[in-house]
């Protein structure tokens, strides 16, 4: 297969089948003469692997430990399973954050008016020192039935 077409095959894309091969995440493909790269049965599947792992989110570091076990066949799959618990750890971390980004902006977007006014505790937060909290906008004096308090 030439690059085009193992590009089809794994999903990957050109640009990162070279780049894997330059930061020696894989191994190179075999040239022809004139070059081109020429992707064996093997080239294939190592790239699956690692385009399933990307797909699972582990990092190119992670990966190349990966295919390191994979293609070890005296490894422990203790270590493997200690790689992937690892990794499900940081996936956890980065949901929280998730989270809490996601309830920020939630809560700040409850506090925008959304109107034609152009105070907004959005912008006034991502202004903010970011060491202190968010200034609150002040909201205008209503009475019970919405009209402003005439006093």
């Amino acid at each position: 297969m030439n690059i085009g077409e193992a590009s089809k095959a794994t999903g990957i894309s050109v640009k990162m089948l070279r780049y894997y091969e330059e930061i020696g995440l894989v191994q190179p493909a075999q040239r022809t003469e004139s070059g081109y790269r020429i992707y064996s049965d093997k080239n294939i599947a190592t790239l699956r692997f690692v385009r399933r792992a990307r797909d699972l989110g582990f990092q190119v570091k992670q990966i190349g430990a990966l295919l390191d076990l994979w293609e070890n066949g005296s490894r422990a799959s203790a270590d493997v399973k200690s790689l992937a618990l690892a990794h499900v750890s940081e996936l956890e971390q980065r949901r929280r954050e998730l989270d809490e980004m996601i309830a920020t902006l939630n809560h700040l977007a409850r506090n925008c008016h959304g109107d034609d006014r152009p105070d907004c505790p959005i912008l006034t937060s991502l202004g903010a020192d970011s060491d202190a909290p968010a200034p609150r906008t002040p909201r205008k004096k209503r009475s019970r039935k919405g009209f402003a308090s005439a006093r």
